[in-house]
């Protein structure tokens, strides 16, 4: 069997590296795996909410695309806190 890889951005579904095709989808919930939210890159409130300075704008960031930038975002990755955790830990440093 493959080695995990990653998750599913809007099922959580584990993914392997040959579930990241251009037009390849997600077994349990059916949306595509190649879009920019299951990207490293991904980056929301960056210039095209992408770390890479020179990609190509694209719109919806949970369709398939092209992107020759494309890296599915490793489980090491997806495993930091959540974003209220991280609030909550900012906030206490004021405390």
């Amino acid at each position: 069997m493959s080695e995990v890889v990653g998750n599913c951005w809007s099922c959580g579904h584990k993914l392997v590296r040959s579930d990241y095709g251009r037009e390849s989808l997600c077994l349990a919930c059916g949306k595509p795996a190649h879009v920019c939210r299951n990207c490293r890159w991904f980056a929301p409130g960056r210039p095209n909410d992408c770390f890479e300075p020179m990609v190509e704008r694209i719109l919806d960031k949970t369709r398939a695309n092209f992107c020759g930038y494309f890296e599915p975002v490793t489980r090491e990755a997806q495993g930091g806190p959540a974003s209220d955790d991280l609030r909550r830990l900012a906030e206490s440093l004021f405390k």
